[in-house]
């Protein structure tokens, strides 16, 4: 297993049947069948923009997360399945979505009587496509294994819609909101406790067993993703810090991560360009924003913002229609 962030072989290959259905040219190296059972991020990244680029369909993604199937999501989609309510298949996911991909990261919180599921993606290739792949997935999946009787009450996405909206109606089915401040899908709370179609107690602990060993591997193996929960729970932290956190000293990080061919200051860059844009989507002031960062100023950060996007972050807001 590879020691830089990954995803299951199963996700890859749908996205690799989508393109066989579709008849759509891929580079030979990204058709080529892969022995491993996970795959480097980086070669996913490009998988997805020679995928998205030969599709030249702008909601590509949400049609390939409307067509995933359980068995696409590792382990992890037959654990949801074996659930006993979609509650409990939700707090699944929450502790099991890193076997499928380490792309991004799931959340929830409750909105009186809502409930909110966050996903933050940790990628800039083809970032909207994929999103909106995870949060089609979702919606389906949930459909499927309540038998129709859950949808989400709205999907949510942090970007402006890139087709009409009706064409998003026409595919998902349920109320929308773009340019939002989280790419979400909000549940009623009521419908935690709908029992699952393909409830099945002794296969769900069977599962359990075996996705918390392939968890420890991945947490073991991934540094550079270690790193990067780190900064994001302590934007302000720097190398020492992390790696003081991680039981290392700062060269023995550097080291490690070189290994997995990254660096501390890539994947900061990462952490923080992604952060910025997270509360930028918001109503927070520039000044807290760069505070919160860990930039001495609203100038350092507008510096920093312009290096990673090539935009200042005034720009960027008005870019949202902010």
């Amino acid at each position: 297993m590879s020691s830089t962030p990954s995803v299951t072989v199963h996700y890859t290959q749908a996205i690799l049947q989508a393109a066989e259905r579709l008849a759509l040219p891929l580079p030979a190296e990204l058709r080529a069948p892969s022995h491993e059972t996970r795959i480097p991020l980086a070669r996913q990244d490009a998988l997805w923009e020679a995928f998205c680029a030969a599709a030249g369909d702008p909601l590509i993604g949400l049609r390939l997360g409307n067509a995933l199937q359980v068995g696409h999501l590792d382990m992890v989609g037959a654990l949801l399945m074996s659930c006993e309510t979609l509650g409990e298949a939700l707090e699944a996911l929450l502790e099991y979505y890193p076997i499928v991909g380490e792309g991004g990261e799931f959340a929830l919180s409750e909105e009186g009587a809502q409930l909110r599921l966050t996903y933050q993606p940790h990628y800039d290739v083809r970032r909207e496509e994929r999103v909106e792949a995870v949060l089609a997935s979702l919606a389906h999946l949930t459909r499927w294994i309540t038998g129709e009787r859950v949808q989400p009450l709205e999907l949510q996405f942090g970007h402006a819609p890139r087709a009409a909206e009706a064409r998003y109606v026409e595919l998902l089915g349920c109320p929308l909101e773009f340019s939002s401040a989280d790419n979400a899908l909000l549940f009623d709370r009521a419908d935690l406790a709908v029992p699952l179609i393909q409830a099945n107690a002794p296969m769900r602990e069977h599962l359990r067993g075996l996705a918390d060993s392939l968890l420890e591997c991945l947490g073991q193996q991934s540094l550079a993703v270690r790193v990067q929960q780190q900064l994001r729970a302590q934007p302000r932290w720097g190398k020492e810090r992390v790696a003081e956190q991680l039981e290392l000293s700062g060269r023995h990080l550097n080291r490690k991560l070189a290994e997995e061919g990254t660096s501390f200051k890539l994947l900061r860059d990462q952490v923080l360009h992604q952060m910025a844009e997270q509360r930028l989507r918001g109503s927070a002031r520039m000044a807290d924003v760069a505070e919160g960062l860990g930039f001495s100023d609203e100038s350092a950060f507008a510096k920093a913002f312009r290096r990673w996007s090539g935009m200042t972050p005034g720009q960027f807001r008005q870019g949202l229609g902010q």
